[in-house]
């Protein structure tokens, strides 16, 4: 055995418990006659099929062999990988997808289409049924890239990894020294990529993601005993509001914060934290702009998604006083932001807001308000929620009145319709909080909301 093909086989390994994996379909090969295939060796049809355990859980997993017609994807080949999503289907169990492929094996023509085709089918029929993880250590172009857009999480290795739809080269005006869009920063930037660094790396993360998600859609929660101190206080946490991942490290159960897309859309910080022991989605805005931009909208909404179709609670923190002025917010944000919307709406998992800084306007709406589904608002006393800042409303509502009485009329603003106490007043706040004690009153949140139960309207699915 050649050392790419032990790579095939390595990297599964490296992934799951040792001495855990148990190889399906190994004496599988191609059947196609055409082009004289059969004469060349096509050992388990260039993809090592199985199962194993991660930290004890069940985990299916392939691992695509470059070594073995150049790990292309044929009849036999795809069966083998669709086996194993009916196999998670039937166990409920996740699908870790192991990439380094030359696309579709031009030898079977339409009958690797349909094989592919197949791939597709079987992630979309278990998509929000089981997570599922794609790793790409080699190439994964063309068809192959639908792949990784049809999975719930993308790992790729940061130098030799290729992820494209064309090449570079197939770009009219493009070459891979001009711009090359298969590479790893390019597609962590446009939100394709959650993680990225070495084999060794992608593997631990693996590893630590998978133990903070449940097995499929019918599992209660993520838990396991929490060391830390459920009423810690979390004094300073006011000074971080402008990096939302290190608030939710404060916030979360040993420091642990999981964050993905971390290159996409940099105003908006998802990810998993631990709180009392279980999992929990993390939603924040992040950076001192305060602006809620199209894209930032996006990566929440789908995050959102993910969380509601496994059954994991959402926190919410909200630090957004306008809409970006830019070009690419006036393009999508219509469509991003109703998509925000729907998915606080149409999410049943429980959801606590804490509003941490400013909140104005429409982005205050669309962060998991309590208009549209939160469960609990929390607010630090000096939060400010309203339709606009005091100072821009005063020269509304004072227009042409001199400058003492603009300023006269923004403190009352402030005080009557700006502040944390008057959206409370008014029942859009649960409870006023003070900054060190968010960890305690979010923990008290969830358990508290642990048993809910909330249904929608009869309907085949939403078309937002």
């Amino acid at each position: 055995m050649s050392e790419t093909q032990n790579a095939a086989s390595g990297r599964i390994a490296s992934l799951l418990d040792a001495n855990s994996f148990v190889e399906i379909g190994g004496q599988v090969t191609a059947r196609s006659t055409d082009f004289n295939l059969l004469a060349e060796a096509a050992p388990s049809d260039g993809v090592v099929t199985g199962y194993g355990t991660v930290d004890g859980g069940l985990v299916y997993v392939y691992s695509q062999d470059v070594t073995v017609l150049n790990g292309t994807i044929g009849e036999m080949h795809a069966r083998k990988i669709s086996n194993l999503y009916h196999l998670a289907e039937k166990t409920g169990a996740p699908v870790v997808a192991m990439i380094d492929c030359g696309g579709v094996r031009l030898q079977e023509s339409t009958d690797a289409l349909n094989a592919l085709g197949r791939i597709f089918r079987n992630q979309a029929m278990n998509s929000g049924v089981v997570p599922q993880i794609t790793a790409v250590y080699g190439n994964a172009g063309g068809g192959l890239s639908i792949l990784t857009g049809l999975s719930d999480f993308v790992f790729m290795e940061a130098d030799k990894a290729r992820l494209f739809v064309n090449a570079p080269d197939a770009i009219e005006g493009s070459n891979v020294d001009k711009f090359d869009n298969s590479k790893c920063q390019f597609q962590m930037e446009q939100g394709h990529v959650d993680f990225a660094g070495s084999e060794a790396e992608m593997a631990s993360k693996m590893r630590e993601l998978l133990a903070l998600l449940p097995q499929n859609n019918e599992d209660e929660g993520v838990s396991e005993n929490c060391g830390d101190d459920l009423n810690r206080a979390t004094a300073g946490l006011a000074s971080t509001i402008g990096n939302a991942a290190d608030t939710l490290r404060i916030l979360s159960d040993g420091g642990q914060f999981f964050e993905t897309k971390p290159e996409f859309a940099k105003s908006m910080v998802i990810g998993f934290i631990k709180l009392n022991g279980y999992t929990v989605g993390a939603v924040a805005n992040s950076g001192d702009d305060g602006a809620l931009h199209a894209r930032g909208a996006e990566k929440a909404a789908d995050f959102i998604g993910f969380c509601d179709a496994f059954n994991i609670p959402v926190l919410t923190l909200v630090n957004a006083e306008k809409f970006s002025s830019c070009k690419c917010t006036e393009r999508r944000m219509t469509k991003e932001g109703a998509r925000l919307a729907y998915a606080y709406t149409n999410a049943t998992v429980p959801k606590v807001t804490v509003v941490a800084g400013r909140a104005f306007g429409t982005p205050y709406v669309l962060m998991g308000s309590k208009a549209i589904g939160a469960d609990m608002v929390f607010a630090w006393k000096n939060a400010e929620i309203g339709t606009m800042n005091a100072a821009s409303a005063a020269k509304i509502l004072a227009d042409s009145k001199d400058a003492e009485t603009i300023k006269q009329t923004a403190a009352e603003y402030a005080e009557l319709q700006e502040s944390a106490l008057s959206a409370a007043r008014r029942g859009y706040v649960d409870t006023i909080i003070d900054d060190a004690d968010t960890r305690k009153y979010v923990i008290g949140a969830f358990e508290m909301l642990y048993t809910k139960r909330e249904n929608r309207p009869d309907r085949k699915h939403g078309t937002v």
